[in-house]
């Protein structure tokens, strides 16, 4: 018998990537291409010496370096690094390192409409992505706008070699979470499928190895093409509860937003799964198993990940006002989640027990 296909749409999003060992040199010709004459380099104050080697390679079109990125993108980092673009009279910036730094150029896009290139040095995913992030008054608002999406992405494994190894673990686990909602969002497609598909087999294969061996090239190159396939399936589909849950957590109680995807993933799997056969089919050969949930909470503890949201500093009577900031605001999910079951799933990740 002929498998039935189901309709669907697929959306592609006008991104250019430019992946491969080295790839950073290719910098200068990249903004040259997008006619950005004077570039403002972005980074964390940690990646410092990494913006720096940037603005080397820019030469004469590097207006500066801001290196106050922060995480979830606090409006007045925002102001700040406006402030500093409109001093240098920059018509474009480059975001190098994580997801905090390519969260503040695509709000400067957003806000200020400055192109950007990115170049990402962890597996968080969100340069391939119109969506954007910004908290303000302990609360973190989300949305979707094409302007946000960097015009080039640069993936040079070699930027991810030192990157550390809870860093890398949480940050995968991070991607993976994108694939996985991706394949029971309700404007999936056969290509999205796909995508998350061999993005999770990537990961799940990249992530214990280069725990065991950081300096493989090879295993960091896996990683970061695990990462920019899963990346590009959560830029083309909605969001669900996974990372409903996530942003509320992470604009309500500051918490770090790579190791709440960690904590979070294998419990909103076990909720949404059942509902969603076609993606727990799919998950289940990308993992080699005939239970993904478990898979996803066996993979993140034996690679030393976050378990737990009290890990995290998450205190047992902040988890009602969590839910009733899920609850206040619909977003798409493959079965309904009611307070009581949101409760219990909260409950069951903050203290790190089986989903």
């Amino acid at each position: 018998m002929t498998p039935s296909v189901a309709p669907s749409v697929h959306e592609a999003l006008p991104s250019r990537v430019v992946f491969g060992a080295g790839a950073l040199a290719e910098l200068p010709a990249e903004t040259a291409r997008l006619r950005l004459r004077r570039v403002l380099v972005l980074s964390t104050p940690g990646r410092g010496a990494l913006a720096e080697q940037a603005a080397a390679l820019l030469g004469g079109s590097a207006a500066g370096i801001f290196d106050g990125a922060r995480m979830h993108v606090p409006v007045a980092t925002v102001t700040a690094a406006a402030e500093a673009a409109r001093a240098a009279a920059a018509n474009g910036c480059v975001a190098i390192g994580g997801g905090s730094t390519v969260g503040l150029a695509k709000a400067l896009s957003l806000r200020h409409g400055l192109p950007s290139v990115a170049v990402p040095t962890t597996y968080a995913g969100s340069e391939l992505t119109p969506i954007w992030g910004l908290t303000e008054n302990a609360r973190k608002q989300t949305g979707r706008d094409r302007a946000v999406l960097p015009r080039t992405v640069l993936y040079d494994p070699e930027l991810t070699l030192d990157l550390p190894v809870p860093v890398s673990v949480t940050s995968g686990l991070n991607a993976l979470a994108h694939a996985v909602e991706a394949l029971y969002a309700p404007d999936g497609s056969p290509v999205v499928a796909a995508m998350a598909e061999a993005g999770a087999r990537d990961l799940a294969a990249a992530l214990p190895a280069l725990t065991r061996d950081p300096k493989d090239l090879a295993t960091r190159a896996l990683a970061l093409q695990g990462a920019w396939l899963c990346g590009a399936c959560l830029g083309t589909t909605t969001m669900g509860l996974h990372h409903k849950l996530c942003h509320v957590l992470g604009g309500l109680l500051d918490l770090p937003h790579a190791e709440t995807h960690a904590v979070l993933l294998p419990y909103v799997a076990a909720v949404n799964l059942p509902a969603a056969p076609a993606a727990r089919a799919t998950l289940s050969r990308a993992l080699g198993t005939d239970d993904p949930a478990a898979a996803l909470r066996a993979l993140a503890h034996s690679l030393g990940a976050p378990t737990s949201l009290r890990q995290l500093g998450v205190r047992a009577e902040d988890l009602p006002r969590v839910a009733e900031e899920v609850l206040s605001a619909p977003y798409a999910n493959p079965r309904p989640v009611g307070r009581e079951e949101l409760e219990v799933l909260l409950r069951h990740a903050w203290a790190g027990e089986q989903p």
